[in-house]
């Protein structure tokens, strides 16, 4: 467990895609199985363990610290794992003659009633630094969120092994924790696993952005067109009997999406965009990406949401026509010859779950500059541009593909509310709510349409940390509302991608990846946006 803990910590502290792989290669280098097939498998939450929830780990502390104390030393840190491995106090000694291996945690976890759960993790926090119990309690609780995601887990995996990614992700979801098979191939000492899982997932070819300044070197003969629409991409894929619906990144999400699931009638596997709507007149009428949120990272989708926000592929591209065994796998084929399969092939698909994303006819880029500036449709974010020889290849080529955004919109608004972070950035205030005027304009009164996150350097960030600490209004446990007057506060510049109606909200909005553009030092607040300009942006 000790060596767990160190690589979180470094995690944590390692800012750097390329850096947290090398430490995970290290790591798996360093460390013998079942320990790093554990940790692997932790990392890219494919541990099935009997959760421990956090009303349990409150109710622990309680048995142990001042009420007081804690709440003072949450308000603090502000994450519950971490303030608990602060200030858990230990015995004088401990009652066992060394720490618990992750392997020895997992295991018997793994046979653990809930019930019992919380007296082992007790035991074990007694055994642990704190560095150690940190590491447990996010493991039992689920929530390791160190910046690592199965992708990048992957390719660590693949740099470790010295083999193409694409290799690992065509075996993960035929493997099992803690992956001992996996690991001797990658070390030379067997054979490459054999994958057991029917309809695996394919790994996906990406798009790179398109930078306008490339357009002389491109011929526009070459490519075909198509609308980027707001959605997640996904794989439906359907083979002898099995049907699974994978994310990008090759998570299985099909728990989430039984309606589609039960309209799976086919061999094969569809490239396409998840999205919610019912089917009209002319096809299927596509919801916002709100609508789609409802559906989204459910461990159980009632009928209401069922009936609600029914859930549909828009397909891209095909795959696999056919199982692996008797069907024929398209990538090596020419776009142009993989849309002719995949039209003939929704054709006979349930309208209602599966319809086609429309080819966008255009003879130059200045024309196709027109259509990207006036979608026929609000969702869609943009377009795509795809060669028609391209075969479909794993990863993000330059040159097969490109991605053509609109432009995010921006407003100007005023922050309100600010939270510490986790991890690095828990000493920080780095999570803000902001907001716009809204009412008479003699009068006006701010109403929150949002949050962010990111979009600041570090340097800003330690600006924005001092501005909320100097200006506190109110506090509310990890929360401060900040001072925001027409004549005092901060104004940012806020981007997002668009803007959905929203019930959950006083604002009636809901804005769609908000991020900060830049500070507005130079701005009072009296001269941020009013709600109205927010909603003629909306939806329907």
């Amino acid at each position: 467990m000790e060596g767990f803990a160190e690589l979180l910590d470094r995690l944590v502290l390692t800012p750097q895609r390329n850096g947290k792989i090398k430490l995970l290669a290290d790591y798996f280098r360093e460390t013998p199985d079942p320990e790093r097939g554990f940790a692997l498998a932790a990392i890219t939450r494919d541990l099935d363990l009997a959760s421990v929830k956090p009303a349990m780990l409150r109710a622990l502390v309680a048995e142990r610290v001042d009420p007081e104390l804690f709440a003072y030393s949450y308000d603090y840190v502000g994450d519950l794992a971490e303030t608990i491995s602060l200030i858990w106090p230990a015995p004088e000694q401990r009652r066992a003659n060394r720490p618990p291996m992750l392997s020895e945690i997992v295991e018997t976890l793994s046979q653990t009633s809930r019930r019992e759960g919380p007296l082992l993790v007790a035991r074990w926090l007694d055994d642990l630094d704190a560095s150690g119990r940190y590491a447990l309690l996010k493991l039992v609780t689920g929530g390791l969120r160190i910046g690592v995601s199965a992708r990048l887990a992957k390719q660590a995996l693949a740099d470790f092994g010295r083999v193409d990614v694409t290799e690992i992700e065509e075996l993960w979801h035929g493997l099992k924790p803690p992956y001992e098979t996996l690991f001797a191939w990658l070390e030379g000492r067997g054979t490459r696993p054999t994958s057991l899982a029917a309809a695996p997932f394919r790994p996906v070819m990406l798009a790179t952005a398109l930078d306008e300044a490339d357009f002389p070197k491109l011929d526009a003969a070459d490519y075909a067109a198509e609308w980027k629409w707001d959605g997640i991409r996904v794989q439906a894929v359907a083979e002898d009997g099995m049907r699974r619906i994978y994310s990008r990144t090759g998570d299985d999400i099909s728990h989430a999406f039984p309606d589609i699931l039960d309209a799976m009638d086919f061999e094969g596997a569809i490239d396409g965009e998840l999205l919610v709507g019912r089917l009209g007149e002319n096809g299927i009428v596509a919801g916002t990406f709100g609508d789609l949120q409802q559906r989204l990272n459910r461990k159980i989708v009632t009928a209401k949401q069922l009936s609600d926000y029914p859930a549909f592929v828009r397909a891209y591209d095909l795959l696999q026509e056919g199982n692996q065994e008797m069907g024929e796998d398209l990538r090596p084929l020419p776009f142009s010859e993989r849309r002719k399969r995949l039209d003939a092939f929704v054709e006979d698909l349930d309208p209602q779950r599966f319809d086609l994303s429309p080819l966008v006819a255009f003879s130059s880029f200045e024309e196709l500059a027109a259509f990207r500036s006036a979608p026929p449709h609000p969702i869609i974010e943009g377009l795509m541009l795809k060669r028609h020889d391209s075969p479909y290849v794993p990863g993000r080529p330059k040159g097969p593909w490109f991605k053509w955004k609109r432009d995010p919109f921006t407003v100007d608004a005023v922050i309100v509310y600010a939270q510490r972070g986790h991890g690095k950035r828990s000493s920080y205030y780095s999570d803000f709510t902001f907001a716009v005027w809204t009412g008479p304009e003699d009068d006006p009164s701010l109403v929150p349409v949002g949050k962010a996150y990111f979009g600041f350097t570090d340097e800003e960030l330690r600006l924005l940390d001092r501005f909320v600490r100097e200006n506190t209004t109110e506090r509310f446990g990890p929360v401060r509302a900040v001072r925001a007057e027409p004549d005092h506060g901060l104004v940012v510049e806020v981007a997002f991608e668009g803007l959905n109606r929203s019930t959950r909200h006083k604002s009636g909005v809901a804005m769609r990846f908000p991020r900060f553009s830049r500070l507005r030092w130079d701005k009072p607040p009296r001269e941020a946006d009013r709600l109205e300009a927010l909603e003629k942006l909306l939806i329907g």
